[in-house]
């Protein structure tokens, strides 16, 4: 069997960020597989496509550039924000306010948003909420581990489920 449109893919992985010798972001094992529905359209298309036709054992490796993965760098997501907003029952919470700490946020149409504190001063806080792999090139090397064909249930909700797959 080989990978294709809605087939159940279990690889293991290593993610690097960079080039082929970078900084270790992501890896799963064989005992611990990254499994998904392929095509199904939940997944970087440029993943998708280096896998496409791949069969149980296959190796690969590929990379994808940043602007077809998370992004680049938009300097407009850097924001400085009141310290005031960081308020919490009457004082200031300096703990929550160090600089690499990524804060859950709400933005102003109630949207979930994350930001990693860049800088504080008296008055302003300096968020980043770029993604944190915005502007970084992906390298992927792996192996496939299994295909299997999805079930009834599995296309209808567009994930997989059981081992490895979605968890209520």
């Amino acid at each position: 069997m080989i990978i294709t449109k809605n087939k159940v893919v279990s690889v293991s992985y290593v993610l690097r960020e960079g080039d082929f010798g970078g900084e270790v972001v992501e890896q799963t094992t064989s005992q611990e597989p990254f499994v998904f529905l392929f095509g199904v359209g939940s997944l970087l298309p440029d993943f998708e496509n280096n896998l496409l036709g791949l069969k149980v054992g296959d190796m690969f490796k590929f990379s994808i550039a940043s602007q077809n993965a998370y992004g680049p760098m938009e300097s407009d997501a850097i924001v400085e924000l009141p310290i005031d907003i960081f308020v919490i029952d009457g004082a200031i919470d300096y703990d929550l306010l160090q600089i690499g700490n990524v804060v859950p946020m709400r933005n102003d149409q109630g949207h979930l948003l994350h930001g990693t504190v860049v800088n504080v001063t008296d008055d302003v806080v300096t968020m980043d909420f770029n993604h944190p792999m915005a502007g970084k090139d992906l390298y992927f090397m792996g192996t496939v581990l299994d295909i299997r064909e999805a079930t009834p249930t599995e296309l209808e909700h567009g994930h997989v489920h059981g081992p490895g797959g979605h968890h209520h």
